[in-house]
C-alpha cells in the first residue's frame, strides 16, 4: 500500500501538457497498437464522435441565431437545391471533425500514471499521477445511458477542473475506475486489473418522497417560487407589454427551477454506500451520477437545519473535499441516521456528545442584535464546532488535523463591548468563524486550537486508498 495524498502541492501538478507523435491506427477501433514496450492505447467508445460533433452545430446554431430576420432571409434566396446541399455538406463536415476528433484521442495506463492523448490540430497530452487522483466518478447523462456508455471525471490535486474520458462502454468505465483505485492505492498493475469494483455497503437510501416533503417545507424554496409567478404579472400589468414580462419571467424561471425540479432530478434516489475506497454516492433520475468521497480528504462537514426541517428532525449533511466538487453528502434525512453517516466520514467524533456555548448577552446583542442568539461553539478532543443562524442552522465541523491556519479577529466596535472572533482555515479554502465570543476566551481559544492543530497532524494515520476495513465483513460481523 502507499499513502495518499496529504495535500495540494502546485509545484507537482499532476498534469503537464507536452508534443506528442501522432498515433498509429489499429484494426480494433478502440484499441490502438502499444509502442514497443510501452502501454496499450486505447480509444473512446465509438459514440463519442456524435457528440463530438455537437460542438460546431451548435457553434453553427449561434451564430445564425445572432443573425436573426437577416440570416433567415440569405436562406430563403437560396435554391431548394443549394439549401440541401448545403445541409448536407455541414452534415458532412461536422461527423468528419467529430470523427477525427475522436479518432487521435487515446489514453493509456501506466504503472504511475494515466495518459490521455487528444487535440486534431493541436496536439495536448495530460499525465496524471495515480498517486494524485482524489477522487474517480462515473456519470451517466440521459443520452449515454440509452446508448449504454458512461463518461469516467478524475479529480486531481492541485487542479480545479477535472479532466474526462467521454465516453466510455458502461462496463469499460467501471472497470477502468477500479482499476485506477486500485493502482493508486499501491496494487500491482496485474492485481490491479483483476481486483475489479471494491465491495460495497450502503448506509443511506433518500426516497423520492423525502425529497418531495423537504422542498415543500425549505422557506428557500418558497422564496423564489412566489416571486417567480407574481413579479412576470405585476411587470406585464405595469408596462403593457408581454415581451417584458418574458424578460422578467426567465431568470426568475431557472432559479426556480434549479431550486425545486432541477434539485429534485438531481437528488433522486440519492444513496450512500461505504467501500474500501471511500463513501460513494450514486444519485440522479434524468442524468446519473456514481460519485466517491476519498478518505481521510473532508476538511469539513456542515449540517443545515431549515426552520421547518427542525420540527420533523431533519437535517442535510454538506461536505468541503481538497481537490473536489463533491458537496452533499446527505440531501436530506433524519437526525440520527445522518449523524450514522457522519460517523464514516469522521471516525471517532460524537456530535451527539457535543455541548454547544452561546455567545454572550452582554456585548454580543450590540454588535450583532437579535441574531446573536444564533451563534455557538463546541469543543471536544477531535473537532473545532461553530454554529450560526436561527431561521436557517448551520453548524460546521472541523476535525483539528485539518485546520491550516487560526485567525483572531476584532472591529472597533466588537473591541468595545468585550467580544471578538475566531477563524479557521481549512484546506479547501473554507473559513469557519466562532463569532462573538468573549474577548479572554477568544484570545485563549487562538492559542489553544493552534497546539490541538499541531499535535492532531502529528498524530493523525495518513491518507489512504482502500485500506478501510471490508464492509462486507463488517456487515457479517
Amino acid at each position: 500500500m502507499s499513502p495518499g495524498p496529504q495535500g495540494s502541492d502546485p509545484g507537482s501538478e499532476a498534469r503537464d501538457a507536452q508534443p506528442a507523435p501522432e498515433p498509429s491506427a489499429a484494426d480494433d477501433p478502440v484499441r490502438a497498437q502499444p509502442a514497443a514496450g510501452g502501454p496499450v492505447e486505447r480509444r473512446l467508445h465509438p459514440f463519442t464522435p456524435l457528440r463530438r460533433a455537437w460542438v460546431p452545430i451548435a457553434a453553427t446554431v449561434g451564430v445564425l441565431a445572432h443573425q436573426g430576420d437577416q440570416a433567415g432571409r440569405w436562406v430563403a434566396d437560396l435554391p431548394a437545391l443549394l439549401r440541401a446541399a448545403s445541409v448536407a455538406g455541414l452534415i458532412m463536415v461536422f461527423g468528419t471533425y467529430g470523427f477525427l476528433s475522436w479518432w487521435f484521442t487515446h489514453y493509456a495506463v501506466t504503472d504511475t500514471e494515466l495518459r490521455i492523448r487528444s487535440g486534431l490540430f493541436f496536439r495536448r497530452t495530460a499525465h496524471i499521477r495515480l498517486d494524485r487522483l482524489q477522487a474517480v466518478d462515473v456519470t451517466r447523462p440521459l443520452l449515454a445511458r440509452l446508448t449504454g456508455v458512461a463518461s469516467l471525471r478524475l479529480d486531481v490535486i492541485g487542479t480545479e477542473e477535472k479532466d474526462q474520458l467521454a465516453f466510455l462502454g458502461e462496463k469499460e468505465a467501471v472497470a477502468l475506475r477500479a482499476e485506477l483505485l486500485a493502482r493508486a492505492a499501491g496494487f500491482a498493475p496485474e492485481e490491479a486489473v483483476s481486483l475489479g469494483e471494491a465491495p460495497e455497503r450502503e448506509l443511506l437510501r433518500v426516497t423520492p418522497r423525502e425529497i418531495v416533503v423537504s422542498l415543500l417545507l425549505n422557506l428557500g424554496v418558497w422564496a423564489l417560487l412566489v416571486p417567480g409567478l407574481t413579479v412576470p404579472v405585476v411587470v406585464w400589468w405595469v408596462s403593457s407589454s408581454p415581451w417584458a414580462a418574458l424578460v422578467a419571467v426567465l431568470p426568475m424561471l431557472g432559479a426556480v427551477w434549479a431550486g425545486t425540479a432541477g434539485r429534485f432530478l438531481t437528488e433522486y434516489d440519492w444513496r450512500v454506500a461505504e467501500s474500501p475506497d471511500g463513501l460513494r454516492l450514486d444519485h440522479g433520475l434524468l442524468d446519473r451520477a456514481h460519485e466517491t468521497v476519498p478518505p481521510g480528504r473532508v476538511q469539513n462537514v456542515r449540517i443545515v437545519e431549515p426552520l421547518l426541517w427542525r420540527r420533523r428532525g431533519l437535517v442535510r449533511v454538506e461536505l468541503k473535499v481538497a481537490g473536489s466538487n463533491n458537496t452533499v453528502l446527505v440531501p436530506v434525512a433524519s437526525r440520527d441516521a445522518a449523524t450514522a453517516v457522519i460517523a464514516r466520514v469522521l471516525p471517532g467524533v460524537d456530535l451527539a456528545a457535543l455541548s454547544f456555548s452561546g455567545s454572550p448577552r452582554t456585548g454580543s446583542r450590540w454588535v450583532v442584535p437579535v441574531w446573536w442568539k444564533g451563534y455557538a461553539l463546541a469543543l471536544s478532543p477531535e473537532v473545532f464546532a461553530a454554529r450560526h443562524g436561527r431561521l436557517c442552522r448551520r453548524t460546521d465541523v472541523v476535525p483539528h488535523a485539518k485546520v491550516q491556519s487560526v485567525r483572531f479577529t476584532q472591529g472597533p466596535w466588537a473591541r468595545a463591548r468585550g467580544v471578538a472572533d475566531v477563524h479557521v482555515d481549512t484546506g479547501a479554502n473554507c473559513t469557519v468563524t466562532a463569532r462573538l465570543r468573549p474577548e479572554s476566551e477568544a484570545a485563549d481559544l487562538l492559542h489553544a486550537q493552534a497546539a490541538r492543530s499541531r499535535t492532531s497532524r502529528a498524530s493523525a494515520r495518513p491518507d489512504r486508498w482502500m485500506t478501510a476495513p471490508d464492509p462486507a465483513a463488517e456487515a457479517g460481523t
